[in-house]
C-alpha cells in the first residue's frame, strides 16, 4: 500500500520570484531595505541562540531569552509598515541598562580594546554583537527611506552593549582571560 505524501507547508512558493509579503500582505522584493532590516534581527536571534548552547550562566540565558522575544516583536513591527503595531513591551530599553549595569560591574575597567574570543559562549556572544551592530545599520538605513520608531534603534545599540558585557563577564566567570589590542605594542 502506497502512502501519500503530503505537501509541507514550508513552503509556499510565493518567493519564488524574488519577493516576500510583509504583515498586511504587501509583496516588496526580497532585498528591500525593510526586509534587510528585520532578516538582519532573524539572523542576531539566530547568533543569540547559538550563544545559548554554549551559556552555562542560567541567569544569562533567561536574559538572552528574553532578548530573543524581543527581537521577534521588533522584528514583526518592521514587518507592519504603516501599521502601529508596536509589540515590544515598556521599559525594555532600560531593562538592558540595568544588565549592562550590573555584568559591567563584575568585570575589570576597560583600558585597551577586547578582541573577540574567549570561552565559547562570550565568542559567540561577541560574534552576535557583531551581528546587532549590523542589524542596527540595516534599521538606521531604512530610517532614512521609510519611518521607523527611535526605539527600534535604541534597542538595538544598547543590545549590542549588553552583548560586549556579558561577553566579558562570561569569559570571567569561565576563568578566562581577555586578549585585548595592542597587546605588546
Amino acid at each position: 500500500m502506497a502512502s501519500k505524501v503530503r505537501k509541507s507547508p514550508l513552503y509556499t512558493r510565493s518567493g519564488d520570484d524574488g519577493t516576500t509579503s510583509l504583515f498586511g500582505g504587501q509583496r516588496v522584493e526580497k532585498d528591500h531595505p525593510r526586509v534587510e532590516a528585520f532578516g538582519a534581527l532573524d539572523e542576531l536571534n539566530s547568533a543569540l541562540g547559538m550563544a545559548m548552547s554554549f551559556m552555562r550562566q542560567r541567569r544569562v540565558a533567561r536574559l538572552l531569552k528574553e532578548v530573543q522575544a524581543d527581537l521577534f516583536e521588533l522584528g514583526a513591527e518592521l514587518a507592519s509598515p504603516g501599521t502601529s503595531r508596536r509589540l515590544l513591551p515598556q521599559g525594555r530599553v532600560e531593562a538592558l541598562e540595568r544588565a549592562i549595569d550590573e555584568y559591567d560591574a563584575k568585570t575589570p575597567p576597560l583600558k585597551k580594546f577586547v578582541l573577540p574570543g574567549g570561552a565559547p559562549a562570550a565568542a559567540a556572544l561577541h560574534l552576535a554583537r557583531a551581528i546587532c551592530r549590523r542589524a542596527e545599520r540595516k534599521v538606521v538605513a531604512l530610517s532614512h527611506r521609510e519611518e521607523v520608531r527611535p526605539t527600534v534603534i535604541i534597542y538595538l545599540n544598547r543590545l549590542s552593549d549588553l552583548l560586549f558585557a556579558l561577553a566579558r563577564y562570561i569569559n570571567k566567570a569561565e576563568g578566562r582571560q581577555e586578549i585585548f589590542w595592542p597587546e605588546g605594542r
